[in-house]
């Protein structure tokens, strides 16, 4: 047993890692009903979560910090009610972020890029980097208290992921789902790959929006000759793309264009002749009415070059500088041929105007840079087919989205679903299984790695050098993590999965894409439930960036303020799909709860010592003690209820109110009145506190696991060495039966209203006293009158007392009363009404003075006003003012009244 009493502070530095490393040992963090022993229950439902993957080279962030809090909740509490629960961790390989890391390493170390190291060796150099940084983020989200099974810990690049990832691409690829050709990606300049759709971060940032004329060729002869007689002015914000224009295009019922339509323009400089065409996409409001269609560098001229059959022509390289198409541009950066083009155009008279124009700019998540939409030859998946299974799935409620708002704005995006680009021109991640023949030029697609081409038995092949999308890896997280594509029994108990948790920024990055992969390669949902947490901002609502200097380290916060402080605000702060402010304030303010609960289980730990022998009798509950337990009762039903319905941060809001509210500030003090009774009333005094602490501590251990473990563990081993309970304790809280809501009794309703009137009352005297000024030292007469409650607060007379710092001796409670007494103030609470003396509660001479001074300068207003209100102003002035020196005077006549009132009451 550890040493009595508890310390006077709670020292979370040396309690964490020993309650942690406790849990571990025990094997807690595995299911109760693993299937690989042999009494494993098949039939009995298991609750499931797959951690979504951070980084493998990252650092812990609050947006770790909220799902790894939010996640253990959940698992705790379904631990906590005796489901078998599994929780898998693992880490993502990451491709572009660890990639980027690792070239930046061995610049700044070796002065060597990876492309002079060559591609083996900096894949080796990465693994190194992999070992040595890998394990950071577990260990970080091993301080948050995340009861994960380690034991069952995978990472996206190990060997059996590796194979559930090919094995994924050859069933699409054999299925048709997957094709490589040229179509419009987003490049990453900086980056040299493609980006998903997803990964494009868009900005607001000033521009220019830039207008010229497109002169038109002359109708008699389509000759390059310039004659600017006729043109269409076009509006553009990047001119350098004016370089792979392949049309211009007006609304069919613009009348200002519609006599151009099937005439041909020449493109500046270049002097290429294009079309005019028509085409209901344009926007006749925006610009000039007119578009020029870029369908090699922008997605919505890309689909009406499709649909009118223009040439795609892509005039930027890999580096974003201009390639041949661009003529005499050829090798320029695209910014810098923006200048010089716009230059040339100025020259050749066909400018028209520039004016201040705020951009869309597409920025790379990852690198930053500005994304240039291009033409490139890329792997993609067929997403409709896919998406209309996705879809499907929750419109029939095999899976539902919290909150339900989001399941339109999942429906959405998968209706108007892309086609997913998946090859990435990177060399960490998961080579594409892809091999090229160099003799007939055909294509092996397979589950091992082949020595020879399938279609003419060549053995000159070389594999493709892409690697995959990491988020096509992660696709498959909820079931390859689990053995998939092996019938493992992980497979066939875990899976599906219970609860997908993520944020609500990853719903289309993520959460669609399981759903789609899991209906098509396990022919099932890949979990039953999404919950989707918000984002986490400052204090005043900001996003947090290292540019604006408002970030918040969870680190430096649980190193400052412990662990439980961190999780709680983060947990009781949110609500399903709604974003929070986080302020240091917040979290200092649970950290102070939790020290409340440290003194409030110091409290019961230093009584139970003072336990009197077990009573023979017939149990005596007092009515605080009824009150506090039917109060607790009814927490627990509500707390379950917002369990079951996910409303997580009220639960632990009311939880709080409870502990802090009704549990320490009152019952906790009417105890110690009733343990200094003795006998049987401290008897049961004590055992009420500790069955209610017991709850109590239940109740908060998944919002702040390591404090109530830990206060817990004591509560039992002294429980134990006083017996003052004989029911069981299991080892550890972790594994704790959950608190089990019950009806409500009969007797409840009235011992909780027959305490809840001494409340109101203890209330009632204590805000006059504070109106007044009353020095908590001074102890005041105080007569109670009821006829039908006298009975019922007459046991109640100490505490009231104590309470509302009343004089016991002085104090009566009377069912009726023949004459009101003079001098005295009256309250009326309910059925109750208060007698206290005035000379109690103030200083006659002091009070009269300080009022005849209030009503003073009040009469000195009125006389004002009064004088204001007969002279010109009434008559000059506007209404309104007028009326409102009205208002004023009315205002201050009732305040007068009042004031000859108080006096009275002084004689």
């Amino acid at each position: 047993m550890k040493k009595l009493p508890l310390p006077k502070t709670y020292d979370f530095k040396a309690t964490e890692q020993p309650i942690y490393e406790m849990w571990e040992r025990g094997g807690y963090f595995k299911p109760g009903n693993d299937p690989h022993e042999p009494h494993h229950d098949p039939s009995i439902k298991p609750y499931v979560i797959s951690i979504p993957p951070p980084n493998v080279t990252g650092e812990l962030h609050l947006g770790h910090a909220m799902f790894v809090a939010m996640e253990d909740l959940m698992i705790r509490y379904h631990r906590m009610k005796g489901i078998p629960t599994l929780w898998v961790p693992g880490t993502d390989h990451a491709g572009i972020a660890t990639q980027l890391q690792v070239e930046k390493h061995l610049l700044s170390t070796e002065e060597v890029t990876r492309e002079e190291i060559g591609r083996q060796k900096f894949l080796e150099h990465t693994w190194a980097w992999k070992e040595k940084y890998g394990g950071i983020i577990t260990q970080q989200i091993r301080r948050l208290g995340a009861s994960c099974d380690w034991s069952r810990e995978r990472f996206t690049l190990d060997e059996g992921l590796s194979r559930a990832v090919r094995e994924a691409f050859v069933h699409l690829y054999e299925k048709g789902l997957i094709y490589r050709g040229p179509r419009l990606i987003n490049w990453s300049p900086g980056l040299k790959t493609a980006v998903s759709d997803l990964e494009v971060e868009y900005s607001e940032e000033p521009g220019t929006l830039y207008y010229f004329k497109y002169v038109l060729t002359p109708e008699r002869s389509k000759t390059s000759e310039f004659s600017q007689e006729e043109f269409i002015p076009v509006a553009t914000t990047r001119p350098e793309t004016i370089l792979a224009d392949t049309a211009v295009a007006v609304h069919p019922q613009d009348e200002r264009y519609n006599r151009f339509i099937g005439r041909t323009a020449i493109v500046p400089i270049l002097g290429r002749h294009i079309p005019v065409i028509a085409d209901e996409y344009v926007d006749r409001e925006f610009g000039t009415g007119a578009l020029k269609i870029t369908p090699g560098h922008d997605p919505n001229d890309f689909a009406i070059g499709e649909r009118h059959g223009l040439e795609m022509i892509s005039v930027l390289d890999e580096a974003a500088r201009v390639n041949t198409h661009g003529g005499p541009y050829a090798g320029m950066d695209r910014f810098e041929c923006r200048q010089k083009m716009w230059e040339d155009m100025c020259a050749a008279g066909l400018v028209i105007k520039e004016e201040p124009y705020t951009l869309n700019i597409p920025r790379s998540q990852r690198g930053g840079e500005i994304v240039e939409p291009m033409i490139s030859t890329q792997w993609f998946v067929d997403m409709k087919p896919l998406a209309e299974k996705a879809i499907q799935a929750v419109r029939e409620g095999r899976i539902q989205i919290i909150p339900e708002h989001f399941t339109k704005v999942y429906n959405n995006w998968l209706e108007n679903i892309r086609d997913w680009c998946i090859s990435r021109q990177l060399w960490w991640g998961h080579r594409i299984p892809v091999w090229y023949c160099n003799d007939c030029e055909e294509k092996t697609v397979s589950r091992q790695d082949p020595s020879k081409c399938a279609s003419c038995g060549s053995g000159n092949i070389h594999q493709d050098p892409d690697v995959l999308d990491t988020w096509f890896s992660s696709a498959l997280w909820p079931f390859s993590t689990l053995g998939w594509p092996d019938h493992t029994p992980d497979l066939d108990y875990f899976y599906p999965t219970t609860m997908m948790e993520t944020g609500y920024d990853i719903l289309f990055f993520w959460v669609a894409r399981m759903v789609m992969m899991g209906l098509e390669l396990t022919e099932n949902i890949p979990f039953e439930e999404v919950y989707l947490h918000g984002l986490i901002r400052d204090e005043i609502g900001r996003k947090m960036s290292k540019t604006t200097g408002n970030v918040i380290d969870p680190l430096e916060l649980m190193d400052e303020m412990g662990t439980d402080a961190l999780r709680f605000t983060l947990l009781v702060g949110s609500a399903p799909g709604n974003d929070m402010n986080l302020s240091m304030e917040k979290v200092r303010a649970n950290r102070n709860f939790a020290n409340k609960i440290w003194n409030a289980t110091r409290f019961v730990l230093g009584s139970l010592p003072k336990i009197p022998a077990e009573p023979q009798e017939k149990p005596d509950w007092s009515l605080a003690d009824s009150w506090i337990w039917s109060r607790l009762q009814s927490l627990i039903r509500e707390v379950d209820h917002l369990f079951q319905t996910h409303h997580y941060g009220e639960a632990g809001r009311q939880i709080y109110d409870f502990f802090w509210g009704e549990f320490s500030d009152w019952y906790l003090e009417i105890a110690k009145l009733q343990i200094a009774e003795g006998g049987d009333r401290a008897y049961y005094t004590l055992s009420t506190l500790v069955r209610v602490l017991d709850m109590c501590l239940r109740l908060l251990h998944p919002f702040t696991p390591f404090i109530t473990e830990e206060l817990w563990q004591r509560l039992k081993a002294a429980v134990e060495e006083t017996h003052i309970l004989s029911y069981d304790w299991p080892a550890a809280l972790i594994i704790a039966p959950w608190p089990e809501p019950r009806q409500t009794e009969a007797w409840e309703v009235g011992k909780v209203a027959h305490f809840s009137l001494a409340m109101d009352i203890v209330r009632a005297i204590r805000n006059l006293r504070a109106e007044k000024n009353v020095k908590p030292t001074k102890r005041l007469p105080a007569i109670f009158v009821s006829p039908g409650y006298a009975q019922i607060l007459e046991p109640q007379k100490t505490s009231i007392a104590t309470l509302a710092r009343l004089d016991e001796k002085q104090f009566s409670i009377l069912p009726s009363l023949a004459e009101k007494p003079e001098g005295h103030v009256v309250l009326v609470v309910g059925p109750v009404e208060i007698y206290l003396p005035l000379a109690g509660l103030v200083d006659t001479a002091e009070e009269r003075v300080r009022l005849e001074k209030d009503l003073e300068e009040v009469e000195g207003q009125i006389e004002r006003l009064e004088q204001l209100l007969a002279g010109p102003f009434a008559q000059k002035a506007p209404p309104e003012v007028v009326e409102k020196e009205r208002d004023k005077l009315a205002a201050y006549k009732r305040t007068a009244k009042k004031l000859e009132s108080q006096l009275e009451t002084f004689g």
